[in-house]
Protein backbone atom coordinates (compact mmCIF):
# COMPACT_ATOMS: atom_id res chain seq x y z
CA UNK A 1 0.00 0.00 0.00
CA UNK A 2 2.85 2.58 0.46
CA UNK A 3 3.92 2.02 -3.18
CA UNK A 4 0.03 3.09 -3.68
CA UNK A 5 0.29 5.92 -6.96
CA UNK A 6 -1.70 7.78 -5.68
CA UNK A 7 -1.75 10.94 -8.01
CA UNK A 8 -2.07 8.56 -11.36
CA UNK A 9 -4.90 6.81 -9.47
CA UNK A 10 -6.77 10.38 -8.19
CA UNK A 11 -6.34 11.36 -11.58
CA UNK A 12 -8.03 8.21 -13.11
CA UNK A 13 -10.77 8.74 -10.94
CA UNK A 14 -11.52 12.36 -12.25
CA UNK A 15 -11.46 11.06 -15.44
CA UNK A 16 -13.94 8.84 -14.84
CA UNK A 17 -15.98 11.23 -13.51
CA UNK A 18 -15.98 13.58 -16.04
CA UNK A 19 -16.67 10.48 -18.71
CA UNK A 20 -19.40 9.77 -16.57
CA UNK A 21 -20.91 13.43 -16.72
CA UNK A 22 -20.65 13.59 -20.42
CA UNK A 23 -22.68 10.19 -20.84
CA UNK A 24 -24.96 11.28 -18.43
CA UNK A 25 -25.34 14.62 -20.54
CA UNK A 26 -25.40 13.21 -23.51
CA UNK A 27 -28.57 11.26 -22.42
CA UNK A 28 -29.87 14.25 -20.75
CA UNK A 29 -29.91 16.21 -24.17
CA UNK A 30 -31.62 13.13 -25.98
CA UNK A 31 -34.87 13.04 -23.80
CA UNK A 32 -34.92 17.17 -23.67
CA UNK A 33 -34.71 16.87 -27.77
CA UNK A 34 -37.81 14.11 -27.69
CA UNK A 35 -39.95 16.11 -25.45
CA UNK A 36 -39.39 19.32 -27.54
CA UNK A 37 -40.72 17.21 -30.68
CA UNK A 38 -43.46 17.08 -29.60
CA UNK A 39 -43.90 20.18 -29.33
CA UNK A 40 -41.95 21.48 -32.66
CA UNK A 41 -43.58 22.99 -35.81
CA UNK A 42 -42.99 21.64 -39.20
CA UNK A 43 -40.96 24.98 -40.30
CA UNK A 44 -38.40 24.10 -37.54
CA UNK A 45 -35.25 23.10 -37.96
CA UNK A 46 -34.80 19.19 -37.81
CA UNK A 47 -33.94 18.02 -34.33
CA UNK A 48 -30.40 16.26 -33.92
CA UNK A 49 -30.62 12.72 -32.96
CA UNK A 50 -27.94 10.29 -31.67
CA UNK A 51 -25.99 8.35 -34.31
CA UNK A 52 -24.87 5.40 -31.88
CA UNK A 53 -27.05 2.79 -30.19
CA UNK A 54 -28.60 3.74 -26.55
CA UNK A 55 -27.74 0.93 -25.04
CA UNK A 56 -23.93 1.22 -25.18
CA UNK A 57 -23.99 4.92 -23.89
CA UNK A 58 -26.11 3.24 -20.84
CA UNK A 59 -23.12 0.47 -20.75
CA UNK A 60 -20.17 3.13 -21.04
CA UNK A 61 -21.89 4.91 -17.83
CA UNK A 62 -22.44 2.16 -15.95
CA UNK A 63 -19.13 1.32 -16.20
CA UNK A 64 -17.40 4.36 -15.55
CA UNK A 65 -19.72 4.76 -12.28
CA UNK A 66 -18.63 1.41 -10.94
CA UNK A 67 -14.96 1.86 -11.80
CA UNK A 68 -14.90 5.22 -10.24
CA UNK A 69 -16.16 3.37 -7.17
CA UNK A 70 -13.84 1.22 -6.49
CA UNK A 71 -11.02 3.09 -7.45
CA UNK A 72 -12.41 6.00 -5.16
CA UNK A 73 -12.62 3.04 -2.23
CA UNK A 74 -8.76 2.01 -2.97
CA UNK A 75 -7.58 5.61 -2.37
CA UNK A 76 -9.82 6.54 0.68
CA UNK A 77 -8.21 3.46 2.67
CA UNK A 78 -5.33 3.87 1.73
CA UNK A 79 -5.22 7.18 3.13
CA UNK A 80 -7.96 6.92 5.87
CA UNK A 81 -7.30 3.04 6.70
CA UNK A 82 -10.65 1.77 8.66
CA UNK A 83 -12.56 4.90 7.77
CA UNK A 84 -11.61 4.57 4.30
CA UNK A 85 -14.95 2.63 3.01
CA UNK A 86 -17.41 5.48 4.93
CA UNK A 87 -15.40 8.56 3.21
CA UNK A 88 -15.15 6.75 -0.16
CA UNK A 89 -18.88 5.75 0.02
CA UNK A 90 -20.16 9.57 1.31
CA UNK A 91 -16.74 11.20 -0.95
CA UNK A 92 -17.98 9.34 -4.62
CA UNK A 93 -21.55 9.54 -3.96
CA UNK A 94 -21.54 12.89 -3.51
CA UNK A 95 -18.93 13.58 -6.28
CA UNK A 96 -21.20 11.37 -8.65
CA UNK A 97 -24.28 12.99 -7.78
CA UNK A 98 -22.76 16.60 -8.06
CA UNK A 99 -20.43 16.49 -11.13
CA UNK A 100 -22.35 13.41 -13.19
CA UNK A 101 -25.71 13.77 -12.39
CA UNK A 102 -27.04 16.90 -11.17
CA UNK A 103 -24.67 18.95 -12.83
CA UNK A 104 -24.74 17.86 -16.90
CA UNK A 105 -28.32 17.12 -16.41
CA UNK A 106 -29.27 21.19 -16.00
CA UNK A 107 -25.86 21.57 -18.41
CA UNK A 108 -27.78 19.12 -21.73
CA UNK A 109 -31.38 21.26 -20.58
CA UNK A 110 -29.83 24.48 -21.65
CA UNK A 111 -27.79 23.60 -24.64
CA UNK A 112 -28.88 20.33 -26.08
CA UNK A 113 -28.34 20.21 -29.43
CA UNK A 114 -23.93 21.68 -28.41
CA UNK A 115 -24.13 18.21 -26.07
CA UNK A 116 -25.51 15.90 -28.47
CA UNK A 117 -23.15 17.24 -31.59
CA UNK A 118 -20.35 17.16 -29.11
CA UNK A 119 -21.27 13.57 -28.34
CA UNK A 120 -22.00 12.11 -31.73
CA UNK A 121 -18.53 13.39 -32.80
CA UNK A 122 -16.71 12.07 -29.36
CA UNK A 123 -18.46 8.52 -29.36
CA UNK A 124 -19.89 7.75 -32.59
CA UNK A 125 -17.24 5.23 -33.77
CA UNK A 126 -16.07 3.82 -30.60
CA UNK A 127 -19.61 3.13 -29.09
CA UNK A 128 -20.92 1.54 -32.47
CA UNK A 129 -17.93 -0.97 -31.93
CA UNK A 130 -19.06 -1.65 -28.12
CA UNK A 131 -22.70 -2.50 -29.19
CA UNK A 132 -22.52 -5.82 -29.22
CA UNK A 133 -21.14 -6.09 -25.87
CA UNK A 134 -24.42 -4.16 -24.64
CA UNK A 135 -26.56 -6.08 -27.03
CA UNK A 136 -25.26 -9.13 -25.43
CA UNK A 137 -26.23 -7.93 -21.92
CA UNK A 138 -29.74 -6.42 -22.92
CA UNK A 139 -30.25 -10.45 -24.37
CA UNK A 140 -29.13 -11.72 -20.94
CA UNK A 141 -31.43 -9.43 -18.48
CA UNK A 142 -34.47 -10.19 -21.58
CA UNK A 143 -33.95 -13.88 -20.83
CA UNK A 144 -33.80 -13.48 -17.17
CA UNK A 145 -37.28 -11.64 -17.65
CA UNK A 146 -38.79 -14.10 -19.90
CA UNK A 147 -40.13 -16.38 -17.18
CA UNK A 148 -42.13 -13.12 -16.62
CA UNK A 149 -43.61 -12.54 -19.70
CA UNK A 150 -47.49 -13.25 -20.92
CA UNK A 151 -46.98 -17.12 -21.88
CA UNK A 152 -49.36 -18.88 -24.19
CA UNK A 153 -50.02 -22.70 -24.65
CA UNK A 154 -48.96 -24.47 -27.66
CA UNK A 155 -49.98 -27.70 -29.10
CA UNK A 156 -49.52 -29.21 -32.31
CA UNK A 157 -52.19 -28.98 -34.90
CA UNK A 158 -54.39 -32.58 -35.23
CA UNK A 159 -56.21 -32.75 -38.56
CA UNK A 160 -58.88 -34.20 -36.39
CA UNK A 161 -59.07 -31.39 -34.39
CA UNK A 162 -62.16 -29.22 -35.21
CA UNK A 163 -63.69 -26.30 -33.08
CA UNK A 164 -66.46 -26.61 -31.06
CA UNK A 165 -69.15 -24.69 -33.37
CA UNK A 166 -72.03 -24.09 -30.32
CA UNK A 167 -70.47 -20.21 -30.79
CA UNK A 168 -71.05 -17.77 -33.63
CA UNK A 169 -67.63 -16.24 -33.94
CA UNK A 170 -69.29 -12.88 -35.05
CA UNK A 171 -70.86 -12.07 -32.17
CA UNK A 172 -69.12 -10.09 -29.15
CA UNK A 173 -68.37 -12.10 -26.25
CA UNK A 174 -70.87 -11.03 -23.28
CA UNK A 175 -74.04 -12.87 -23.60
CA UNK A 176 -75.47 -9.06 -22.99
CA UNK A 177 -74.65 -8.22 -26.51
CA UNK A 178 -72.74 -5.16 -27.20
CA UNK A 179 -69.98 -4.11 -24.88
CA UNK A 180 -70.64 -0.68 -23.00
CA UNK A 181 -69.22 1.75 -25.30
CA UNK A 182 -66.59 4.17 -23.87
CA UNK A 183 -67.07 7.79 -25.03
CA UNK A 184 -64.53 7.89 -28.03
CA UNK A 185 -62.92 11.45 -27.40
CA UNK A 186 -62.30 10.46 -23.96
CA UNK A 187 -61.29 6.68 -25.18
CA UNK A 188 -58.32 8.42 -27.07
CA UNK A 189 -56.69 9.18 -23.78
CA UNK A 190 -55.76 5.34 -23.33
CA UNK A 191 -55.09 5.42 -27.37
CA UNK A 192 -51.40 6.63 -28.87
CA UNK A 193 -50.38 7.29 -32.13
CA UNK A 194 -48.10 3.92 -32.20
CA UNK A 195 -51.95 2.19 -32.20
CA UNK A 196 -53.26 3.05 -35.12
CA UNK A 197 -49.85 3.76 -37.36
CA UNK A 198 -49.47 2.80 -40.67
CA UNK A 199 -46.51 0.84 -40.47
CA UNK A 200 -43.79 1.72 -42.86
CA UNK A 201 -43.74 -1.50 -44.64
CA UNK A 202 -47.07 -0.46 -45.88
CA UNK A 203 -46.65 3.26 -46.36
CA UNK A 204 -46.62 4.18 -50.07
CA UNK A 205 -44.56 6.74 -51.05
CA UNK A 206 -42.11 8.23 -53.98
CA UNK A 207 -38.70 7.83 -53.81
CA UNK A 208 -36.83 10.66 -55.87
CA UNK A 209 -34.15 8.04 -56.61
CA UNK A 210 -36.54 6.22 -59.06
CA UNK A 211 -36.42 7.59 -62.71
CA UNK A 212 -39.42 10.21 -63.31
CA UNK A 213 -41.20 8.02 -65.54
CA UNK A 214 -42.03 5.55 -62.96
CA UNK A 215 -42.98 8.19 -60.44
CA UNK A 216 -45.46 9.16 -63.24
CA UNK A 217 -46.76 5.88 -63.67
CA UNK A 218 -46.76 5.41 -59.46
CA UNK A 219 -49.17 8.51 -59.39
CA UNK A 220 -51.21 7.60 -61.69
CA UNK A 221 -52.33 4.72 -59.82
CA UNK A 222 -52.54 5.88 -56.46
CA UNK A 223 -55.39 7.35 -54.56
CA UNK A 224 -53.99 8.80 -51.83
CA UNK A 225 -54.01 12.65 -51.65
CA UNK A 226 -50.87 13.07 -49.38
CA UNK A 227 -48.06 10.82 -49.48
CA UNK A 228 -44.52 10.72 -48.41
CA UNK A 229 -41.12 11.95 -50.59
CA UNK A 230 -38.05 10.61 -49.82
CA UNK A 231 -34.71 9.64 -50.97
CA UNK A 232 -33.77 5.61 -51.02
CA UNK A 233 -35.30 4.93 -47.94
CA UNK A 234 -38.53 6.45 -45.77
CA UNK A 235 -35.97 7.30 -43.19
CA UNK A 236 -34.77 10.14 -45.58
CA UNK A 237 -38.18 11.57 -45.60
CA UNK A 238 -37.91 15.39 -47.77
CA UNK A 239 -41.65 16.01 -47.51
CA UNK A 240 -44.97 15.39 -48.09
CA UNK A 241 -46.92 15.53 -51.78
CA UNK A 242 -50.23 16.78 -52.07
CA UNK A 243 -51.41 14.91 -54.92
CA UNK A 244 -53.73 17.10 -56.29
CA UNK A 245 -51.32 19.89 -57.62
CA UNK A 246 -49.62 17.88 -59.92
CA UNK A 247 -52.64 15.76 -61.40
CA UNK A 248 -53.01 18.29 -64.51
CA UNK A 249 -49.36 17.24 -65.34
CA UNK A 250 -49.92 13.76 -65.18
CA UNK A 251 -52.07 13.38 -68.33
CA UNK A 252 -49.65 14.30 -70.71
CA UNK A 253 -46.45 12.75 -68.09
CA UNK A 254 -45.27 16.54 -68.12
CA UNK A 255 -44.44 15.70 -64.68
CA UNK A 256 -40.57 16.74 -63.75
CA UNK A 257 -38.90 16.67 -60.43
CA UNK A 258 -38.93 20.59 -59.95
CA UNK A 259 -42.78 20.33 -60.10
CA UNK A 260 -43.34 17.45 -58.26
CA UNK A 261 -40.84 19.46 -55.22
CA UNK A 262 -42.28 22.22 -55.73
CA UNK A 263 -45.85 20.91 -55.23
CA UNK A 264 -44.43 19.36 -51.44
CA UNK A 265 -44.07 20.95 -48.14
CA UNK A 266 -42.20 19.87 -45.35
CA UNK A 267 -43.18 16.57 -43.19
CA UNK A 268 -44.54 16.86 -40.05
CA UNK A 269 -43.09 14.65 -37.25
CA UNK A 270 -45.35 13.08 -34.58
CA UNK A 271 -43.51 10.41 -31.63
CA UNK A 272 -45.32 7.28 -31.33
CA UNK A 273 -46.04 7.85 -27.60
CA UNK A 274 -48.31 10.96 -28.41
CA UNK A 275 -51.80 10.37 -26.94
CA UNK A 276 -54.45 10.17 -29.96
CA UNK A 277 -56.29 13.27 -28.17
CA UNK A 278 -53.63 15.42 -28.59
CA UNK A 279 -52.50 14.68 -32.12
CA UNK A 280 -56.12 15.14 -32.87
CA UNK A 281 -55.38 19.13 -31.56
CA UNK A 282 -51.93 19.05 -32.88
CA UNK A 283 -53.35 17.95 -36.44
CA UNK A 284 -55.58 21.27 -35.80
CA UNK A 285 -53.04 23.74 -34.41
CA UNK A 286 -50.62 22.51 -37.49
CA UNK A 287 -53.19 22.38 -40.42
CA UNK A 288 -51.75 19.01 -41.12
CA UNK A 289 -53.75 16.03 -41.97
CA UNK A 290 -50.62 13.44 -42.33
CA UNK A 291 -47.35 12.77 -39.45
CA UNK A 292 -44.33 10.79 -39.81
CA UNK A 293 -44.30 8.66 -36.95
CA UNK A 294 -40.72 8.84 -34.93
CA UNK A 295 -39.40 6.20 -32.59
CA UNK A 296 -36.95 7.82 -29.62
CA UNK A 297 -34.00 7.47 -31.80
CA UNK A 298 -35.87 9.19 -34.53
CA UNK A 299 -36.33 6.16 -37.02
CA UNK A 300 -39.20 6.39 -39.02
CA UNK A 301 -42.14 4.06 -37.87
CA UNK A 302 -44.94 4.76 -40.10
CA UNK A 303 -47.47 7.52 -40.75
CA UNK A 304 -50.92 8.59 -38.95
CA UNK A 305 -53.74 10.49 -40.51
CA UNK A 306 -56.12 12.63 -39.29
CA UNK A 307 -58.54 10.43 -41.15
CA UNK A 308 -57.40 7.59 -38.90
CA UNK A 309 -58.11 9.34 -35.77
CA UNK A 310 -61.21 10.45 -36.71
CA UNK A 311 -62.13 6.35 -37.91
CA UNK A 312 -61.01 5.21 -34.11
CA UNK A 313 -63.57 7.98 -33.25
CA UNK A 314 -66.47 6.79 -35.34
CA UNK A 315 -65.64 2.94 -34.56
CA UNK A 316 -66.59 3.31 -30.65
CA UNK A 317 -70.23 4.37 -31.73
CA UNK A 318 -70.97 1.83 -34.44
CA UNK A 319 -74.47 0.49 -33.44
CA UNK A 320 -73.25 -3.34 -33.77
CA UNK A 321 -70.24 -5.53 -34.94
CA UNK A 322 -69.37 -5.90 -38.90
CA UNK A 323 -67.24 -8.31 -40.79
CA UNK A 324 -65.60 -4.95 -42.50
CA UNK A 325 -62.17 -5.88 -42.17
CA UNK A 326 -60.40 -6.93 -45.44
CA UNK A 327 -57.92 -8.52 -43.63
CA UNK A 328 -60.82 -10.90 -42.58
CA UNK A 329 -62.42 -13.75 -44.38
CA UNK A 330 -64.72 -16.44 -42.89
CA UNK A 331 -64.86 -19.71 -43.53
CA UNK A 332 -67.78 -22.24 -44.68
CA UNK A 333 -66.97 -24.15 -40.61
CA UNK A 334 -67.39 -21.25 -39.10
CA UNK A 335 -63.65 -20.25 -38.68
CA UNK A 336 -61.86 -16.93 -39.90
CA UNK A 337 -59.03 -16.90 -41.80
CA UNK A 338 -57.04 -13.27 -41.11
CA UNK A 339 -54.36 -11.94 -42.18
CA UNK A 340 -51.05 -11.50 -40.58
CA UNK A 341 -50.67 -8.02 -41.09
CA UNK A 342 -54.23 -7.73 -39.48
CA UNK A 343 -54.43 -5.07 -36.79
CA UNK A 344 -55.16 -6.32 -33.50
CA UNK A 345 -57.08 -3.59 -32.47
CA UNK A 346 -58.88 -3.65 -35.29
CA UNK A 347 -59.98 -7.20 -35.45
CA UNK A 348 -61.17 -6.23 -31.58
CA UNK A 349 -63.08 -3.63 -32.52
CA UNK A 350 -64.86 -5.74 -35.69
CA UNK A 351 -65.72 -8.74 -33.95
CA UNK A 352 -66.06 -7.60 -30.54
CA UNK A 353 -63.05 -10.09 -29.15
CA UNK A 354 -60.57 -8.90 -26.62
CA UNK A 355 -57.16 -10.61 -27.65
CA UNK A 356 -53.86 -8.98 -26.37
CA UNK A 357 -53.38 -5.65 -27.79
CA UNK A 358 -50.68 -4.04 -25.23
CA UNK A 359 -47.45 -5.55 -27.07
CA UNK A 360 -47.53 -6.14 -30.35
CA UNK A 361 -50.36 -4.15 -32.84
CA UNK A 362 -50.87 -6.89 -35.72
CA UNK A 363 -51.47 -10.60 -35.53
CA UNK A 364 -48.09 -11.78 -36.88
CA UNK A 365 -46.95 -9.47 -33.88
CA UNK A 366 -48.58 -11.39 -31.29
CA UNK A 367 -48.10 -14.86 -32.76
CA UNK A 368 -44.58 -14.73 -33.00
CA UNK A 369 -44.32 -12.97 -29.59
CA UNK A 370 -46.34 -15.85 -28.04
CA UNK A 371 -44.03 -18.41 -29.67
CA UNK A 372 -41.14 -16.72 -28.93
CA UNK A 373 -39.77 -17.75 -32.75
CA UNK A 374 -40.90 -17.34 -36.04
CA UNK A 375 -43.45 -20.37 -36.63
CA UNK A 376 -43.51 -23.25 -39.35
CA UNK A 377 -47.12 -24.30 -40.54
CA UNK A 378 -49.29 -26.16 -39.21
CA UNK A 379 -48.93 -24.92 -35.52
CA UNK A 380 -51.49 -23.92 -33.37
CA UNK A 381 -51.73 -22.07 -30.14
CA UNK A 382 -53.86 -20.72 -27.97
CA UNK A 383 -54.12 -17.01 -26.12
CA UNK A 384 -56.60 -17.04 -24.19
CA UNK A 385 -59.82 -18.43 -25.37
CA UNK A 386 -58.55 -18.25 -28.51
CA UNK A 387 -57.60 -21.03 -30.79
CA UNK A 388 -54.92 -19.58 -33.73
CA UNK A 389 -53.44 -22.09 -36.02
CA UNK A 390 -50.68 -20.55 -38.59
CA UNK A 391 -51.68 -21.70 -42.09
CA UNK A 392 -49.03 -19.72 -44.24
CA UNK A 393 -45.34 -18.20 -43.33
CA UNK A 394 -43.62 -16.22 -45.99
CA UNK A 395 -40.88 -13.87 -45.48
CA UNK A 396 -40.11 -14.76 -41.93
CA UNK A 397 -43.75 -13.17 -41.63
CA UNK A 398 -46.96 -14.65 -40.49
CA UNK A 399 -49.09 -13.69 -43.38
CA UNK A 400 -52.37 -16.48 -42.77
CA UNK A 401 -53.86 -17.36 -39.11
CA UNK A 402 -57.07 -19.28 -39.11
CA UNK A 403 -58.83 -18.18 -36.00
CA UNK A 404 -61.50 -18.92 -34.02
CA UNK A 405 -63.27 -18.66 -30.29
CA UNK A 406 -63.79 -21.47 -28.23
CA UNK A 407 -65.59 -21.57 -25.00
CA UNK A 408 -64.79 -25.30 -24.46
CA UNK A 409 -61.89 -27.68 -25.40
CA UNK A 410 -62.98 -29.55 -28.80
CA UNK A 411 -63.47 -32.95 -29.10
CA UNK A 412 -60.76 -35.06 -30.61
CA UNK A 413 -61.20 -38.31 -32.22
Amino acid sequence: MDMLPVGPLFAVLVVLILWSALFTAIEAAQQHLLAQRKASRASDKPLAKLSFPRDSLILCNTLCRALAVVIGTVLAIFTWLQHGPWVAWLGTSAALLVFADYLPRTLATRHPDAVLALGNALLGVPLKLLYPFAWLLNGISQLLLRPFARQASVVQQNDDEMPTPARNDHEPEHSGGRPHPVSGIHALDNITVNDILVPRSEVDGINLDDPIGDIIEQLRLNRRTRLPVFHSDINQVEAVLNTRQIRHLLKDASLTQEALLAACHEPYFVPESTPLQLQLLNFHKQQRRLGMVVDEYGEVLGIVTLEDILEEIVGEFESEHSLDNPHVHPQPDGRLLIDGAASIRELNRTLGWHLPCEGPKTLNGLVTEALETIPESPVCLKIGRYRLEIIETVDNRVSQVLVWHNSSVPAVS
